[in-house]
């Protein structure tokens, strides 16, 4: 087992991620090993709707939470429709905590931004996320494509400035926060696990940074 363990360590590690302390089951993602300019090993872009958009690379950033290197959204010609993935191709997971550090960069249509999980494909699974032009925090679901509100609360974070999102969903049970603000919803729409990642809105250029991912027992 200890074998195991240093081996998944190393492999992760030169990813640019790390299994996170006293749980095996935790990956951080810091991005630092990764390289600028390119979509970082593990990951890859996908769409919701049609339109340029999704270009997703890793960038600097001076004032990132976990090092210089994060991974970035950086088209910003999506259309209104368009829904930007980042998917983390490895692993699956049913009742999931994550988190993860974002700042809204530019986007004169959205700069929503925030994490996706129990991820089916392109156009099913659950997102969290906070818009400054807005200065909302939601919770949707997708399910063919289709995007539906699941609870709101008017939340200001400003853009230009690291905020991090926090979601627990334990089987129906959803628990997201944001600046102390929590919004708790139940939904078993999309009861099987899936995959986790990221998201953003149309024209959204959004940096993230620190993901981690935890298993709930």
């Amino acid at each position: 087992m200890k074998t195991f363990c240093v081996v998944m360590v190393l492999l992760l590690m030169g990813h640019g991620s790390q299994v996170i302390a006293d749980d095996p089951k935790g990956v951080r993602w810091t991005f630092e090993d990764a390289h600028v300019g390119q979509l970082p090993e593990g990951w890859s872009a996908a769409k919701t709707g049609t339109g340029k958009g999704s270009v997703w690379k890793i960038v600097e950033d001076a004032t990132a939470p976990a090092g210089r290197n994060v991974l970035a959204q950086t088209s910003a010609e999506g259309p209104n429709a368009l829904f930007n993935l980042g998917i983390l191709d490895e692993g699956t997971h049913g009742d999931v905590q994550i988190s993860v550090s974002f700042k809204a960069v530019a986007g004169k249509i959205d700069q929503g931004g925030g994490p996706i999980w129990r991820y089916q494909d392109e156009n099913n699974y659950y997102i969290c996320r906070h818009n400054p032009l807005e200065n909302n925090f939601r919770i949707y679901r997708v399910i063919d494509g289709k995007r539906t509100q699941l609870a709101s609360a008017d939340v200001q974070a400003e853009a230009g400035t690291w905020h991090t999102i926090s979601v627990t969903m334990k089987g129906d049970k959803i628990t997201c926060a944001i600046n102390g603000k929590k919004l708790e919803v139940r939904d078993d729409t999309i009861a099987k696990p899936g995959k986790v990642g990221l998201w953003t809105k149309a024209d959204a250029v959004t940096h993230f940074d620190d993901f981690q991912v935890t298993s709930v027992k």
